[in-house]
């Protein structure tokens, strides 16, 4: 059984069926379970000749927005009776993830993934769920979704 379980949250569909639609879910009323979610702290400004301009209100905004989904998402756990803190994690999410199920020494990664049928949007779009998978220090469980 996992002990240390990481549920890492971005408030999509998908995110939100893997909090709730996985068929392990009855056995984790009794791991430790932390909901994780990602500020990304990407890059806004304008560039000139390479060189970026930062804005520092974008990057607080963000922080604010994935702060409201992680509590929604705690609030959806309770809701279905799961007992889970929140960790809000600020940078690159694969990176963050990583380090923190390694400091906290997590068990079991949980993250969605949504299934693209059409082969160009699979190969465009980066996936964090397969990176994730990668550089895990611990199992990944992948809910793959399909969302039309």
């Amino acid at each position: 059984m996992y002990k240390k379980i990481l549920l890492a949250y971005n408030g999509s569909e998908v995110g939100q069926r893997a909090l709730l639609e996985s068929k392990e879910i009855a056995q984790w009323r009794d791991s430790d379970l932390e909901l994780v979610s990602v500020a990304s702290n990407g890059y806004e400004g304008l560039g000139v000749y390479g060189e970026a301009v930062f804005a520092d209100t974008a990057i607080e905004d963000r922080a604010k927005d994935q702060q409201r989904i992680l509590d929604s998402g705690l609030a959806l756990l309770a809701e279905h009776g799961f007992k889970a803190t929140g960790h809000l994690l600020s940078g690159d999410v694969v990176t963050e993830i990583t380090e923190y199920a390694k400091q906290v020494q997590a068990d079991l990664i949980v993250i969605g993934h949504e299934y693209k049928e059409n082969w160009i949007a699979r190969w465009w779009s980066g996936s964090n769920s397969v990176s994730l998978v990668e550089r895990s220090p611990c199992s990944v469980l992948v809910v793959v979704s399909k969302v039309s």
